[in-house]
């Protein structure tokens, strides 16, 4: 396996997603900054991880609060090299209620704040630093993977504004590659499908199995460290770029 000598970032790293990722990317020698709001996880993480794990407590959506995050990132003398955007949140309601009310515009419109454009703020910046280090093998700075979900293909029901964010995710991924190909950063995006994230762990367990059981295979729910080991694998794969990856156990979500 390849030891990751460099620096690292993740946002929405303190839960989730994004915790197993920064566990795994520590775990192979990366120095990882973890950006997320909730202070008290990220820097319980931190402490967990050791000497080579930092916490930034980072607001996506705000250009200021990234752009020092990844400042701290680059502060340790190590080149950035990878960024992993994790941080998101769900929202669901209909395009119209039974009641005849609208869907909330706040509600949708911080649902693709958070989720597309902190991801675009995190990829933008982060893609600034790397192509002001040193090219390696085959002139590459870098690689950003992006979070969507296989909502941004078969959103459901109520998922209007978060298949809309994710959909977005989607889109940018190719012209982001083809964008930061000249200095030498990839971009691909994971679309999970139902992984056992706080978001899921609140269900009740007759709830979660019923979701299970409909995935193909295998039949259980995804879980944090499958992204994880996806993401570190497209780290090391130099030549997937532009791509994005389903991640659902051959799951097609149904309207509802």
């Amino acid at each position: 396996m390849t030891s990751f000598e460099v620096a690292a970032v993740v946002s929405g790293g303190a839960s989730g997603l994004g915790a197993a990722t920064a566990r795994a990317l520590a775990a192979r020698g990366a120095a990882v900054t973890i950006l997320d709001l909730n202070a008290d996880a990220g820097e319980a993480l931190a402490a967990e991880l050791g000497g080579k794990a930092a916490f930034v407590r980072t607001d996506v959506t705000d250009e200021a609060s990234v752009a020092a995050a990844i400042a701290a990132a680059t502060g340790a003398g190590l080149p950035l090299r990878i960024a992993v955007n994790c941080a998101g949140i769900g929202w669901a309601e209909r395009t119209v209620a039974r009641d005849g009310s609208p869907h909330g515009l706040e509600q949708f419109t911080k649902t693709v704040m958070i989720n597309l454009v902190g991801t675009f703020n995190v990829l933008r910046l982060a893609a600034a630093a790397m192509a002001r280090t040193e090219p390696a093998e085959d002139g590459e700075r870098g690689v950003i993977v992006n979070t969507a979900s296989i909502a941004a293909y078969e959103g459901q029901i109520g998922q209007v504004a978060y298949a809309a964010s994710k959909g977005g995710i989607v889109g940018l991924t190719l012209p982001a590659a083809r964008d930061l190909a000249g200095i030498g950063v990839r971009v691909c995006t994971i679309a999970p499908g139902l992984v056992d994230t706080p978001l899921l762990a609140g269900l009740p367990e007759e709830a979660r199995t019923a979701l299970a059981a409909g995935i193909p295979f295998p039949r259980r729910l995804g879980r944090p460290d499958d992204f994880a080991q996806l993401a570190l694998a497209i780290v090391e794969h130099g030549y997937l770029n532009g791509e994005v990856v389903r991640m659902d156990g051959a799951l097609r979500m149904a309207p509802r």
